[in-house]
């Protein structure tokens, strides 16, 4: 007998747990759940587990009530804080909960706060944390189709294709945003750049983003160049060899970053999370993609702009965090001249704010 029948909490409007995975891509990729769950069962509330760093984007999903918040320890047991955890998830009434990382740990909080329906592909050794257990997660090819796959009843077919996540940023937020930071509103249209990604092989070199922010501070746009604290060495290359109609917007804040996208007119990004969150909020985005597969990691959202080498790499596609050959063609084979084509593309393409 299933964990919906043996238990009545589950038949009724109590909300759903969903444990996504932490990076800021794979967060936004998981709206997609979101929606399905929101569509087939309307009645129910969906919460999320986040970290403090995506914790801001829950406020943009429609269909999300609300985020629970914590930060546990990625490299010990820290079994106290998973107890703490799930005495706040008790508290909820929570009558399922989609894991989605295949990690035991991941499982661990909503087992122990007796979640009666716990929905997770086969993992490490987690046998008893997840009794609705699905198989096959490997012949799915992308970490979308995984997700996903986990909303929906066993055994049904998926849709031809998946809902794209959508944020919903009010631009009257990013206004005063953008007021309380004294960032000029002059006219001039605002060009994102994201030179961050986890791990230098995914990262187009400094030098190139520096030649696009020169070129494009000097047709008139404004350039912001977004990111966390560790991208605070690379915004400031970038704004010293461009000049000052560069600014520095790197902050430990992602909703920073976000409002910044909100208003910008085009975004120009590596594989990285503010790739997804900038298409998610539908601006006109380009994504370079150099060791990493546009068809496997591109958002699903339509971008302005795929940028990939045009020289045949043998070692594409490639997952390591720092190219084992060293040269790393992939990335530093792309021209700037490439990328500014399709930033004029997309400016010209894209409607003038109002």
């Amino acid at each position: 007998m299933s964990a919906k029948t043996e238990n009545p909490r589950v038949a009724t409007g109590s909300p759903i747990l969903l444990v996504p995975y932490m990076w800021i891509g794979d967060f936004v990729r998981c709206h997609s759940v979101v929606q399905l769950l929101r569509e087939h069962d309307p009645g129910r509330p969906v919460d999320v587990l986040a970290t403090a760093l995506c914790a801001p984007l829950a406020d943009y999903m429609p269909g999300v009530r609300k985020a629970i918040v914590c930060d546990l320890p990625r490299k010990r047991l820290a079994f106290a804080e998973h107890r703490a955890l799930a005495r706040r998830l008790a508290a909820e009434g929570y009558a399922r909960a989609l894991v989605m990382p295949r990690t035991w740990k991941s499982a661990l909080a909503p087992f122990l706060a007796g979640i009666p329906e716990r929905t997770g592909f086969v993992g490490e050794l987690r046998l008893a944390l997840i009794n609705d257990m699905r198989f096959g997660e490997r012949r799915l090819a992308r970490m979308v189709d995984r997700c996903c796959a986990l909303a929906l009843p066993r055994g049904a077919v998926p849709p031809a294709a998946w809902p794209p996540p959508a944020l919903v940023v009010p631009v009257a937020a990013a206004v005063e945003w953008r007021r309380r930071l004294g960032l000029p509103d002059d006219g001039r249209p605002v060009a994102a750049l994201a030179p961050g990604a986890v791990g230098p092989s995914k990262r187009w070199p400094i030098s190139a983003f520096a030649e696009v922010a020169r070129r494009l501070a000097t047709e008139g746009l404004a350039v912001w160049v977004l990111g966390s604290p560790q991208e605070a060495p690379l915004a400031a290359a970038i704004a010293q060899a461009a000049g000052p109609n560069v600014r520095d917007l790197t902050s430990p804040d992602l909703r920073n970053a976000i409002l910044a996208l909100r208003l910008a007119r085009v975004a120009v990004s590596n594989d990285s999370g503010l790739l997804h969150v900038a298409a998610a909020m539908g601006t006109p985005a380009i994504g370079i993609f150099g060791p990493t597969s546009p068809w496997h990691w591109a958002p699903l959202n339509p971008l302005a702009g795929v940028i990939e080498t045009s020289t045949d790499v043998p070692c594409r596609p490639c997952h390591k965090p720092t190219c084992r050959l060293g040269h790393h063609r992939c990335m530093a084979d792309i021209a700037p001249a490439q990328l500014l084509a399709a930033v004029d593309r997309a400016l010209a393409d894209s409607p003038v704010p109002a």
